[in-house]
Parts: C-alpha cells; structure tokens; sequence
C-alpha cells in the first residue's frame, strides 16, 4: 500500500516509503492494464522512456509477473530515444534489452526500435512511419480526439529539470503539434541527437505513468505537481495530462518531499 495515495488537481499520486516497495506496484499496475488491453484489443502497447525507469519496471522479470502476463501480446515501443547505435552504452533500447526484454518472453518483431543508421531527421521520419502504420493495421489503437495514435500506456521518467521523454525545458519542441515523433539535436543531456513523441501523443494515451524517484527530483516535482506562482518556469512535466486517459504519479518520499500538502501516514 502507498504511504500516501490522493488525487491532486487530476494528478493521482502514489507516493511509497522507497524505490523497491514502487517497484513492486508498479509491475502490478503495468501488469494490469496489459491484461485489460490484451482483453479488450488483443495486444498492450506500451512506450518506454530511458534513464532509471527500467530498473524500476524490474519486478516484472519476477514471480508471478514473468509467468502471468501474456507477454506475446506486448508491443514496445520507445517515447524518446538518443540516436546511437542499439549495442551503444546511451541507447534505450540497450538498457531495456538487458535490464527487461531479454529476460521475457516478448516476440523480437514486436520490440518497435528506431533505425539507428541514419540521421536523427531521418530517424523521427521512419520511426513516425513505423506507427503510422501499425495504427493502419490496428495494433495501435486511434484517438478519436486528435487521431493521434492512442498507446494503452506511455511510461516516462523525470529529469531533475522537469523534462520528461526527450522534451526539455523552453525547448522550441515542446509546441509541435503536426508530428507525432520529432528529434533534437541539441540536447542539453549528452548524447544531443534524440527522438522523441510530441505531446499531442502523450495527451493522447489510455494511460501515463511518469515514475520519479530521489530527492534530485523534488523541487522539479514541486513544479509540475503543485500550484506554483506565475513567475515560475512551466517544466515539461507539467504539460503532461492525457485527454480521455489517466495519469498517475509514481513516487518515494524523497521524490515527494517538497510537495505542498502531502502528509505521509505513519
């Protein structure tokens, strides 16, 4: 159970004591919806962000999950990917490789990464392609909205600047609107050349999940959870809120500690 679970201007928070006890819920919250969408549609489409996020999804890889969940049914796709080689030390899909998907049985054609021999231009193109098509064929699914394709779920971290995928703060890509994947090339984070979903796609998913752990992370949490003064800087995160969806914030105390109103139970 979470030391602190309450919504909060639309936001539902889920803060625990540490990183281990959100890693056991979060495999349970991922583990339900795959099996609601896998009911409903036939497959779970899911896209996976970078950094520390993959650690945490590690309970999947253990009892009961890496048995229970219908893993041949799992799509993966990626939010926001640094354009290096797969085998690179910075790539996304390398971390999920190791740390998640070569530990399940998930279908290697359904493993959706980016063409890493070419441009970051190029690559945004083709991955954008990739899912144009998929949503052709009906694995992913459509939002009637902004038909935008609609993930069942769309998993992101936070940086300590608020940026969540690879939309950074006061960063021209934060208002594209027409492209469903756009790139970067100058990424305030080494490796600058990045792809990432625009926030028309983000808004667009069943559900978000953004997953923040350490006290690095807390006054950028500060600033995308609470009400904050209008002087201060709109991080990214903030901008985060599915228009049919849900969104839920994964949290340990030292992630949740600037947050106003938040008393943890005992």
């Amino acid at each position: 159970m979470a030391l602190y679970r309450d919504k909060k201007d639309g936001k539902d928070l889920r803060i625990y004591e540490n990183a281990d006890e959100l890693r056991g819920h979060l495999a349970e919250y991922i583990a339900e919806i795959s099996e609601a969408s896998i009911k409903e549609r036939g497959v779970f489409t899911v896209a996976l962000s970078g950094g520390s996020l993959i650690n945490l999804m590690g309970k999947l890889c253990e009892a009961p999950y890496n048995k229970t969940v219908d893993w041949v049914k799992w799509h993966i796709f990626w939010a926001d990917e640094r354009v290096v080689a797969k085998s690179h030390a910075d790539s996304n899909y390398k971390l999920a490789k190791d740390g998640l998907l070569s530990k399940v049985p998930i279908v290697h054609s359904h493993v959706h990464s980016i063409n890493d021999t070419v441009t970051a231009e190029q690559a945004a193109e083709d991955y954008e392609f990739l899912i144009r098509q998929l949503v052709k064929t009906r694995v992913i699914s459509v939002s009637e909205i902004n038909d935008c394709p609609k993930f069942d779920l769309v998993l992101l971290g936070m940086g300590p600047d608020g940026h969540v995928a690879s939309l950074f703060p006061n960063h021209p890509v934060l208002n594209e609107k027409s492209q469903w994947v756009t790139f970067i090339t100058d990424s305030p984070k080494s490796p600058p050349e990045r792809i990432t979903f625009t926030f028309p796609v983000i808004y667009s998913a069943s559900n978000v999940a953004i997953v923040v752990t350490g006290g690095s992370k807390a006054e950028a949490a500060h600033l995308a959870i609470d009400e904050v003064g209008p002087n201060c800087q709109e991080v990214p995160a903030r901008m985060v809120g599915p228009m049919e969806g849900s969104l839920v914030w994964f949290m340990d105390i030292a992630a949740a500690s600037k947050l106003e109103g938040v008393k943890f139970s005992e």
